[in-house]
C-alpha cells in the first residue's frame, strides 16, 4: 500500500503543547495540559500536572503522585516494559531509559516505521535504575543536554572515590553535597554505600520523601539521619546531602567551615561549578555524554534522527558527517532539573 512507508512527519511532529502523535492523538512529555500525555519519567521539566489521561510506568506515576498530589491527572493508566499497547493507529511500548527510577524510551510503531523516543537517558551503570536497552529504529528522537565534544563524563565509581577520600583527609569538616532529589541523591547514596562508606549520611529535608519512596521497593541506603535534627557536634566531618540551591543559601551557614561539592555533568564546565559553589566539583551525570550519544544514535541504526532539546548544534552537524539526516525539533520547556 502506499502509506505503509507513510514519512513520520506526517503523523508525529512538534506542537506548542509538545511533540504529538496525530496517528495516537496523545502528547510525549507536553508541556502544557492536554486531554492525553504519555509521560517518560517523573522529573518536573516532562512530567506535569493537569493532564486529562497520564500513561507511564508505575514508578513514574507514584513519582507524579508524591511530587504533584493524587489530582495531578484526571486518569492514569500503568505501562510495563516491554508490553504493547494499540493507541488509535500506533502500537506503542515502553522500554528502560537509564536515566532515573522508571525512566523509558517510546516506541512507536505506525505506517511501516518504528519511532523511538528516548526522553532523558544515560549509558552509564546506576545501581536504582533499569539499564538503558538500545531499540533499532527507523527514527531515533534524541535529548542532547550534554550535546558538545567537551562533554565527557568521568565514571562515578571515581568521582566518588573523590568524594571518599576528601573525607577521609580533611577529617573535621562537613561535606555538603548537592543533588538532585530524584535519581541523583539516591544514586549518590547508592553509590557510596558500594564504595564502602558505613556512617550515617545525612539528608537535608528536602530530600526525605523520594528517598523514603525508593527505601519502600527495596532500596537500601544504609542509616540515613535528619541533618536538620542532628546535632553540631555529629555533623563535623560528616556527608550531608542537600539540594543544589541549599549549598550557598542560609541553610548552610551552621556547618561553618563545610566543603562544598555537587554532582553534575554540568561540574565538567567550571564556570558551571563556580556558580553553584562547588569547591568539590564531582562529574556524576545522569544524561548521555558526547560519546555515548554518539554511540546511542549508531546503534539504533536509524537513518533520521531528530533531536528534542540541549545542545542541537553541535550534535546535528555530527550527525550529518555520519551520512544521517538530523532535524532539531526546538521544544520549549525542558530544563536541566534532572542533572
Amino acid at each position: 500500500m502506499e502509506t505503509s512507508r507513510q514519512p513520520v512527519d506526517r503523523w508525529l511532529f512538534p506542537r506548542p503543547e509538545g511533540l504529538y502523535c496525530a496517528a495516537g492523538g496523545f502528547y510525549i512529555d507536553p508541556s502544557r495540559p492536554v486531554a492525553r500525555a504519555v509521560i517518560t519519567h517523573g522529573h518536573s521539566d516532562h512530567a506535569r500536572r493537569g493532564h486529562g489521561h497520564v500513561l507511564a510506568t508505575a514508578e513514574t506515576l507514584s513519582i507524579m503522585r508524591i511530587r504533584l498530589g493524587d489530582d495531578h491527572a484526571g486518569a492514569t493508566q500503568v505501562m510495563r516494559f516491554g508490553e504493547v499497547l494499540r493507541i488509535g493507529d500506533v502500537d506503542l511500548s515502553f522500554h528502560p531509559a537509564g536515566h532515573v527510577l522508571g525512566s523509558a524510551q517510546i516506541c512507536l510503531s505506525h505506517a511501516g516505521r518504528k519511532v523511538v523516543v528516548s526522553g532523558d537517558y544515560k549509558r552509564a551503570r546506576d545501581p536504582t535504575c533499569a539499564p538503558f536497552e538500545v531499540q533499532r529504529c527507523d527514527l531515533f528522537v534524541t535529548e542532547a543536554t550534554f550535546g558538545l565534544p567537551v562533554f565527557r563524563h568521568e565514571p562515578a565509581a571515581s568521582e566518588v572515590n573523590r568524594l571518599l577520600s576528601s573525607l577521609e583527609q580533611r577529617t573535621g569538616r562537613t561535606h555538603l553535597l548537592g543533588v538532585y532529589g530524584l535519581g541523583k541523591c539516591q544514586r549518590m547514596l547508592a553509590l557510596v554505600r558500594e564504595a564502602g562508606y558505613k556512617a550515617p549520611v545525612y539528608l537535608h529535608g528536602a530530600l526525605y520523601n523520594m528517598t523514603e519512596f525508593y527505601q519502600s521497593l527495596g532500596f537500601d541506603f544504609g542509616e540515613l539521619r535528619s541533618a536538620s535534627e542532628a546535632p553540631e557536634n555529629d555533623l563535623a566531618g560528616a556527608l550531608v546531602m542537600c539540594p543544589p540551591s541549599a549549598l550557598t543559601d542560609r541553610w548552610s551557614r551552621r556547618f561553618g567551615d563545610p566543603v562544598r561539592a555537587a554532582a553534575s555533568g554540568w561540574m565538567r564546565v567550571r564556570a558551571r561549578a563556580r556558580q553553584r559553589g562547588a569547591d568539590l566539583p564531582l562529574i556524576v551525570s545522569d544524561h548521555a555524554d558526547w560519546p555515548e550519544l554518539l554511540q546511542t544514535i549508531g546503534e539504533t541504526q536509524a537513518e533520521e534522527i531528530w533531536v528534542t532539546h540541549g545542545r542541537e548544534d553541535a550534535l546535528l552537524h555530527q550527525i550529518g558527517k555520519m551520512g544521517l539526516n538530523g532535524r532539531a525539533l526546538s521544544l520549549v520547556g525542558f530544563e536541566d532539573e534532572a542533572d
